[in-house]
């Protein structure tokens, strides 16, 4: 068989390791890895070879199953045009849209329908759905599974936005129950309503003030909720972004009890320290929040033994209007850390310092949120999958300008920082990804 495109790498992500390979390519799939000096039969038209640096890495496309991009209703925020280019540059083939906070919300196929029409024409990478869980929609959850989308998911507080209200206990069960009937996925922002409240403070410019209102127990107390209610129905759930020990410790006890749950953590969470947050820099804002080193290195062997499943970006952006970033009030700026284009380097640059292979960093990023979600083509580069890669150097060094990212706006807490690895060139089925060519990215469901 003819191949279109050989790509020659002396170092290549493959299997959970780095080896040397050749990989062969025929009309965007993987035909597959062979030794890299393996004897390609190549297209006599259209067929060429592509040889990495020596410096360089070849990666499968990451795949980010947590990004707000907020269109349609609050498209100033991000957009399906500025979210995907800056996935793309940031070596992400695959992400996925939080139903919250566009306008509509995603509750039901019609919010659906709108959601898909505004993303249409306008993503230069794949993009698929999540829906959303909230009281008195419990009719449209299964809808909204035949519609596509790859679950559900729910808040147990305010979520910030007045379309997407919190489940009490009663609409969490419900939830739960009906998502059981069809194996659907629920994802669950878990902290808990009554403990945040009762460390309420009223602000201010201190960190450490907003730190103690979001206190580690209120998400330990919310994961356990959840994870109580999803083996009461049978059903799987997921608990998005862990900030603490005291919930990881939840969510190892209930592994072992059986109980259907995984876990993600993102960048901000394993890299960024709550003693080093300066007081009034509203970007370093999110909620859960920012903990200490001590939080953090939890997190980390969280991740290598395997209780924690995977690392998503969270992509949360904003306006710097809402941010508050003059006032520098945490109780009045909106939550949510911009990264989307960065992830990659900003958990490399850690986990090198740590001595974590890129593999396996690789590997939370790419292969295990494919995995969560059932999308078998990608996330790998193997035979029959899609041939979407990143070309990573690992050791180039570079400086986040923010006023440099492909994000809409010029918000980001990793905003002068040192990095360590690049990301040169992101493919997407056997071709390089032009950031200023007409998009191709395909409107995914769930398989």
């Amino acid at each position: 068989m003819t191949v279109d495109l050989v790509l020659r790498a002396g170092r290549a992500v493959v299997d959970g390791e780095e080896r040397a390979v050749s990989v062969g390519v025929r009309e965007g799939r993987i035909v597959d890895v062979e030794a890299s000096d393996h004897v390609w039969s190549l297209s006599p038209r259209a067929g060429r070879e592509v040889v990495l640096a020596d410096d360089e890495v070849l990666l499968p496309g990451l795949v980010d199953t947590h990004v707000h991009v907020n269109e349609p209703g609050r498209t100033e925020w991000e957009g399906f045009a500025s979210a995907t280019r800056a996935a793309a540059a940031g070596g992400i083939t695959t992400i996925l849209d939080m139903p919250l906070n566009s306008i509509p919300a995603t509750l039901d196929p019609g919010a659906l329908a709108t959601k898909k029409a505004a993303a249409a024409g306008q993503c230069v990478i794949d993009v698929g759905f999540w829906g959303g869980a909230v009281p008195g929609n419990a009719d449209q959850l299964r809808p909204l599974h035949s519609a596509g989308v790859f679950g559900v998911k729910c808040f147990l507080l305010d979520s910030g936005v007045a379309e997407f209200p919190p489940l009490d206990a009663a609409g969490l069960d419900a939830a739960l129950t009906e998502l059981a009937r069809f194996d659907g996925l629920l994802l669950a922002h878990a902290e808990d309503a009554e403990e945040i409240a009762a460390h309420a403070n009223s602000g201010g410019a201190r960190f450490a003030d907003f730190v103690d209102s979001r206190p580690a127990s209120a998400e330990s107390i919310a994961v356990r909720t959840v994870a109580q209610a999803a083996a009461r129905a049978g059903a799987r759930a997921h608990v998005v972004h862990l900030s603490s020990a005291a919930g990881l410790a939840e969510i190892a006890a209930a592994k072992a009890a059986g109980t259907r749950i995984t876990v993600e953590t993102c960048p901000h969470y394993l890299t960024l320290d709550a003693d080093s947050v300066p007081d009034g820099d509203t970007a370093f804002k999110c909620c859960p929040p920012i903990r200490d080193r001590a939080e953090q290195d939890a997190l980390w062997a969280g991740l290598l033994d395997g209780t924690i499943d995977c690392v998503v970006s969270d992509h949360s952006p904003c306006t710097a209007e809402l941010k508050r970033l003059q006032e520098g009030d945490f109780g009045t700026a909106w939550g949510g850390i911009a990264s989307l284009q960065i992830g990659l380097p900003v958990v490399w640059t850690a986990a090198r310092e740590r001595g974590v292979p890129l593999a396996t960093v690789v590997g939370w990023m790419s292969s295990a949120t494919a995995d969560l979600v059932g999308l078998a083509d990608r996330g790998r580069i193997a035979a029959g999958n899609v041939a979407d890669f990143a070309v990573f150097a690992p050791e180039q060094e570079w400086v986040v300008q923010a006023e440099a990212l492909q994000h809409k706006n010029e918000v980001t807490p990793y905003a002068g920082r040192a990095l360590r690895g690049a990301v040169r060139s992101t493919w997407r089925r056997g071709r390089v990804l032009d950031l200023d060519a007409a998009p191709a990215g395909e409107l995914l469901t769930r398989p």
